[in-house]
């Protein structure tokens, strides 16, 4: 076995591998960019190596940089984790050049499989059925529309060199061919320098089924069961599970014999996962997609349900041993299930987001297995992936791990930072998930049923309570000047007869208003007057109506506050949020949703917001980079024409015209950095009676 390991990769996949590597003795070796000085990767290994600034072409992604640290420390081998260059055959080929075993397949299988096109051929002839679709490498954009057109409408236009469902589309009208295969085009080469698209027939309603197999250098190949990965949004996955409930014994038996095939027909050697489509009305008639020659997100599902570590076996057979067990000695246990929470907003069209991470608890013991990269204080940007971490459940039965893992994902806390993990929640308790009837559509197709209705009104009024706590301390102090403990409750060191707090001499108190906007909300007014030990609430708006929850005022206070959590009691029933206090604002976070308060003071909350945005205006919907501008100031434009693309975490995002107009302000060209909600442009509407 290895003395050292160079983990080539970061966040939580680099904390999961370091974890075994410290269970067998091996000394860990980390690898960072400038913007992972502060990682929780780099601080859980044992050495941990600076490869150069935040952009991961001339870090993570810089074979001189990753094989000169091995060097300098002494790796033996490296271990590539996922993305980045885990399926780089040429990676794989400098590493062995340099006298380093990589923790992955043959360099000629990565190639191999990592081609899409060859796969499919390679399959095919081994006797594993394939989707139908083009064929031929190296097609051009009319050859790929030609292809589409004999295929038929529905295609899905995919980078030959690709995974993850990066840089894939769905195309349905023939006329947007043109503009689907540019923009195809332009993500497969950012994400994976490789702009070669193949083009196949979209099944409708489909299941997506993977096996995960086994070999060793010797010759011996197993499968270890399969996952089951419909639940997608944009082609990827958010929840996945072992085993699935559409597989059978004896189709279980039959897939993995093909994906066992698969492994064989190239060579395989290590861990890896061979992709199927399954039509969901006819399961027999499943096709392979893709082979993924590396570790998979979702490993551990499959962990915990055969009690294999799948990172020891990698290391094992890496380092030339042999499996040291058969087909017949595999047994699935129980059943598992894995939510991926990743830094985005899902009533933004899971647009990625980014920010500080003030305060963190993840749940992680007995039944509970949380993979994450995460430490309180760091910037998760928007640089890299937008998966934060995952929370794995584990129960005898399906129904067990599903109660299991919402019950988890109540517990996550991870404040600063906008999260799907409400959204995961109620994606759990949908009643086709509860009951199995899956496919990669669903959630797409449900999103308006999986998204909050609204914030509930204890929110707000919770933050209100917060402000009246910070403003009450003033009724005792006199100094104007800020003294110790002024940053954490802002107004307690101002005259208390400057105090906005509904405070009389004599009479009934009057209201103080304060006013809340949440991200995607619009502002809420929310009144206040001391009552006794005790405050009134009032969530309305103008002179009274409400604006939701309960027509009348609510009689509330703050029971407890401790550094992670306050508990406020409102007309007799207790809640209790996940906060932490910031420069910015109070993060208040209930059952998995986090939602941020504008920086409020005592008085009123300051709005924020996206400054001149109205209809005319375009803003930045996510922080991230301009890649594209494909229009200049004085230019006439029609309503929904596409004028900029920004791209965040490998992901793109078209901005186009709300209306026919002139574009009249022009504030980014491609490379600007931009944050979320910054203005991009402005399109002037016609006047009455003009035309473009």
């Amino acid at each position: 076995m290895f003395s050292t390991v160079l983990v080539a990769n970061r966040g939580e996949i680099a904390v999961r591998v370091i974890r075994t590597l410290r269970q067998l003795g091996i000394r860990s070796v980390a690898v960072f960019s400038d913007a992972d000085a502060d990682a929780r990767h780099v601080r859980e290994a044992d050495t941990a190596v600076r490869i150069g600034p935040a952009a991961a072409a001339e870090s993570y992604l810089s074979v001189e940089r990753l094989l000169d640290a091995a060097r300098r420390t002494g790796a033996e081998a490296v271990h590539p984790g996922y993305g980045f260059l885990a399926e780089n055959a040429a990676f794989a080929r400098a590493c062995a050049e340099a006298g380093l075993a990589f923790i992955g397949p043959p360099a000629s299988a990565i190639s191999l499989m990592g081609d899409k096109i060859r796969a499919k051929e390679t399959v095919k002839a081994a006797g594993v059925p394939v989707v139908p679709g083009s064929s031929g490498s190296g097609l051009s954009d009319a050859e790929l529309a030609s292809a589409a057109e004999k295929i038929g409408m529905p295609v899905l236009l995919k980078p030959s060199a690709g995974g993850g469902g990066k840089g894939m589309r769905l195309v349905r009208d023939a006329d947007l061919l043109g503009e689907e295969i540019a923009a195809a085009r332009r993500e497969a080469r950012s994400s994976f320098g490789d702009d070669t698209l193949l083009v196949e027939r979209w099944v409708d309603r489909p299941r997506h089924i993977e096996i995960q197999v086994l070999a060793d250098a010797h010759g011996n190949v197993v499968h270890l069961g399969e996952r089951e990965c419909s639940l997608q949004r944009r082609h990827q996955k958010v929840i996945e599970e072992a085993p699935s409930v559409l597989l059978t014994p004896e189709l279980r038996a039959s897939m993995g014999a093909a994906a066992v095939e698969a492994a064989r027909s190239c060579g395989y050697v290590g861990a890896g996962t061979v992709e199927f489509i399954v039509p969901g009305g006819d399961p027999s008639s499943y096709y392979f997609m893709e082979m993924n020659t590396r570790l998979q997100v979702e490993h551990p599902v499959t962990e915990l349900i055969t009690g294999l570590d799948l990172v020891e076996q990698q290391l094992r057979v890496a380092a030339g041993a042999e499996l040291g067990f058969a087909q017949a000695d595999v047994t699935l246990t129980g059943h598992a299930i894995e939510a991926r929470i990743c830094a985005e907003d899902p009533a933004r069209g899971f647009l990625p987001s980014g920010g500080t991470v003030l305060a963190l608890s993840e749940p992680s013991d007995g039944p509970v297995r949380t993979d994450s990269g995460l430490v309180a204080g760091v910037d998760t940007g928007s640089t890299y992936d937008p998966m934060l971490s995952k929370v794995i459940a584990y129960g005898p039965d399906r129904a067990a791990a599903l109660r299991v893992l919402r019950g988890a994902l109540a517990d996550t806390v991870i404040l600063g930072v906008q999260t799907n993990a409400g959204f995961l929640r109620r994606l759990l308790a949908h009643p086709d998930v509860v009951s199995g009837d899956l496919d990669t559509g669903l959630v797409e197709r449900d999103l308006a049923s999986l998204l909050p209705e609204g914030v509930p009104p204890e929110v707000y009024a919770t933050a209100a309570l917060l402000s009246v706590a910070h403003a009450a301390p003033a009724r005792n102090r006199v100094s104007a000047v800020p003294g110790p403990g002024a940053a954490d409750a802002p107004g307690a060191w101002i005259d208390p007869f400057d105090a906005a707090d509904g405070w009389r001499l004599g009479g009934t108190p009057a209201w103080t208003v304060r006013h809340f906007r949440l991200p995607g909300q619009d502002p809420v007014e929310v009144r206040t007057r001391p009552l006794g030990a005790e405050t009134e609430v009032l969530l309305a708006v103008g002179d009274g109506g409400t604006a939701q929850g309960p027509g009348s005022p609510a009689r509330g206070r703050i029971v407890s506050r401790t550094p992670d959590f306050v508990t406020v009691e409102l007309d007799g029933v207790t809640h209790r949020f996940s906060h932490a206090r910031s420069p910015e604002g109070t993060w208040l976070g209930r059952d998995g949703d986090t939602w941020h308060l504008q920086g409020h003071d005592p008085v009123t909350a300051n709005l924020g917001g996206a400054g001149r945005a109205g209809a005319d205006t375009l803003a930045a919907p996510m922080p991230g980079t301009v890649t594209v501008v494909k229009v200049a100031v004085g230019d006439r434009v029609t309503a929904g024409q596409s004028l900029l693309v920004v791209e965040a975490m490998k992901m793109e995002h078209i901005i186009s015209a709300p209306h026919a107009g002139t574009v009249t302000e022009l504030d980014v060209s491609p490379g600007t950095t931009v944050a979320m909600d910054q203005v991009l442009a402005v399109v002037t509407p016609e006047a009455e009676g003009e035309s473009t």
